[in-house]
């Protein structure tokens, strides 16, 4: 397994280009499989979990094209359905968790859909009911294998309804939504999820033929047709990746500017920062982070300590709240932050303990750190990345730390971030990654 093994302490200078969404990918490389006609999807992130769902398709009978780097042409015109049941891809799919966003285009087409437990961060539990008890009030019939967890449903025909999903989940939305296009009549999804990522699906199906409403907003209207077609779709910047960089800047007191951001598409995200003392300048659809020497946290107007937590969309997103508390280690003041999505993700946080960083966790879901104002450098140790977003926030650590620190499981990294060593190198940092 590879390692990186980084030597800190470095300021940065430069300029980085965020790479193509990795959440959006998952969603819109599924949606392939709704249209026998040909898809052509640009801006497609060069990662492990984006690429193990390419080949999971292909498997399928997916005819893939590449046209350039991050340019795909898929055509989904003869899915062979009975491989589906067998042991290889039970074995591909359980390997990622964006394959369960297959299950509601096949329902849709084909009538039925299967998948084994999917994989991912092991971030805590991670249910899929929203998912199934949407396609059942479709009128699908739903069957668990709890001895070989493997999930199936099929559906002679789906029926347009009133849905309230119990969770506001991303891929739940995306999934029953997905079903939902080629459903007769019509279905409203209360409670959806309204990520900018979601929407971007929203607009890729319409651009397909279906007739979603209410884009953007938690209550989406669809009207069933009975076929889509082709389309060209380019996705999104990744806002957790900006949000790394931003991150990065102030740790390591560098001056990064971030191009082509999508900027309206941040929510928050560039805000929660400055709440940090961060300086976050936009310049176009760029951001500029100059370099600073020291950052202040902010408290609330009364005067008591900052929280920052997590929130479905337009909230601040649960995968930058591990930025948001490396970065507070070297703020001046303290920060509580409040991670209500997953009860996992923050047991990274023994590693920057171990790093000199000043951290009380509460419980799993609560951590208030206490900012050391750059006047004690943390210090290089050997760690293990846990999951993609604890992994970069561990590397970004790294990188500001004195002396030499070792990651290793950094496949976890590679799951989220595309050539994340060269294109930190470019920027001046001593970095590289070892056997």
């Amino acid at each position: 397994m590879a390692s990186f093994e980084i030597h800190g302490g470095k300021p940065l200078k430069g300029e980085l280009v965020p790479q193509g969404a990795k959440n959006e990918a998952l969603q819109i490389l599924c949606a392939v499989l709704l249209t026998p006609d040909k898809v052509t999807i640009s801006n497609i992130p060069d990662i492990i979990d984006v690429n193990k769902l390419i080949d999971l398709l292909q498997t399928m009978g997916v005819k893939v094209e590449k046209v350039e780097k991050g340019t795909y042409i898929f055509q989904a015109k003869d899915i062979n359905l009975d491989y589906l049941e067998s042991e290889d891809f039970k074995k591909r799919a359980a390997s990622l968790r964006g394959s369960i966003m297959i299950v509601g285009p096949l329902l849709a087409r084909f009538g039925r859909g299967y998948i084994p437990k999917p994989g991912g961060d092991k971030i805590g539990r991670r249910r899929l009911d929203t998912h199934f008890e949407g396609f059942v009030k479709l009128g699908a019939t739903f069957n668990y294998d709890a001895g070989a967890h493997f999930y199936a449903v099929d559906a002679k025909e789906l029926k347009g309804t009133y849905i309230h999903l119990d969770e506001a989940s991303v891929t739940g939305t995306a999934n029953v939504l997905m079903a939902a296009v080629l459903a007769k009549g019509t279905t409203t999804i209360y409670n959806a999820a309204c990520e900018p990522y979601l929407q971007q699906l929203c607009k890729m199906l319409n651009s397909m033929g279906a007739k979603i409403s209410g884009i953007a907003s938690n209550m989406l209207t669809i009207e069933g047709v009975t076929e889509l077609n082709g389309c060209f779709h380019r996705i999104l910047p990744d806002m957790i990746e900006i949000g790394s960089f931003i991150g990065l800047a102030a740790m390591t007191k560098s001056e990064i500017t971030i191009k082509d951001v999508s900027y309206d598409d941040l929510g928050i995200i560039p805000d929660v920062f400055r709440k940090l003392g961060i300086i976050v300048e936009r310049k176009g659809d760029d951001i500029y982070v100059p370099a600073q020497d020291h950052y202040e946290i902010d408290t609330f107007i009364d005067g008591s300590i900052l929280t920052i937590a997590d929130a479905p969309w337009p909230g601040f997103t649960p995968d930058l709240l591990s930025i948001i508390l490396v970065v507070a280690t070297q703020a001046k003041g303290s920060v509580l932050i409040h991670q209500k999505m997953f009860e996992s993700r923050l047991f990274f946080v023994d590693k920057l303990i171990d790093m000199g960083a000043q951290i009380i966790l509460c419980d799993p879901h609560r951590a208030t750190v206490i900012g050391l104002n750059n006047e004690h450098s943390l210090k290089g140790i050997s760690m293990t990345s846990p999951d993609i977003r604890a992994g970069v926030s561990l590397l970004i650590a790294a990188l500001s730390a004195k002396g030499k620190s070792t990651i290793h499981n950094i496949e976890q990294i590679d799951r989220g971030y595309q050539d994340i060593d060269i294109r930190l190198r470019n920027l001046g940092a001593d970095i590289r990654r070892i056997s």
